[in-house]
């Protein structure tokens, strides 16, 4: 003898007598669309998994320059955000929001180019208008009447004698991004 039992629709939570052990479905109907649901979860997790593994594989193809890249992009948000509300170093003109392009630049008083070993140092870069950075090729001269007032003469004359190279490995790149995202989180918050 067949026992059934009342159970609930999986699909459309009406009431069904059970007549075999996996049905968990009152009708054809909801038992395609309960199937439908389970292959569109299996093509999810499947997608998830092949999204690991490219970016698994991206991760191996970065060189030393990607990495570089995205401490540097760190690193620029962290001190626009640090400076935020203090105006260009070198002409002292607001750096806002609403400007076109967005906020100014993270500018260097020692270019990446000519002292790549202070690309990432605090006290070489600063909040910059994109007039004085991009266009007036930093404002050098207004940039260190800026800095001194900022960070006082002695550590600007330190940033200026500062001749020792400094290479850094794909780690650390990956160490500097890690620590200016965070406090860049932490400014934005």
């Amino acid at each position: 003898m067949l026992t059934t039992k009342t159970r609930k629709c999986r699909v459309c939570h009406a009431e069904y007598e059970q007549r075999q052990s996996f049905a968990v479905w009152c009708s054809p109907a909801c038992g395609s669309v309960l199937a439908f649901q389970r292959l569109a979860k299996v093509k999810k997790a499947a997608k998830a998994k092949e999204r690991k593994a490219d970016q698994v594989k991206r991760e191996k193809l970065k060189t030393r320059g990607d990495y570089i890249r995205e401490a540097q992009t760190a690193f620029n948000k962290y001190v626009r955000l640090r400076d935020s509300g203090k105006g260009c170093i070198s002409c002292g003109s607001a750096c806002g929001e609403g400007s076109i392009g967005g906020s100014g630049d993270a500018g260097h008083f020692r270019s990446r180019g000519s002292a790549p070993h202070l690309r990432f140092d605090e006290r070489n870069c600063h909040l910059q208008c994109k007039r004085c950075n991009r266009y007036l090729s930093g404002n050098v001269a207004d940039y260190r009447v800026g800095l001194v007032k900022r960070i006082g003469i002695d550590a600007v004359l330190a940033l200026e004698y500062d001749q020792e190279p400094r290479r850094h490995t794909v780690d650390e790149l990956k160490c500097i991004k890690a620590k200016y995202a965070a406090l860049a989180r932490e400014l934005a918050a």
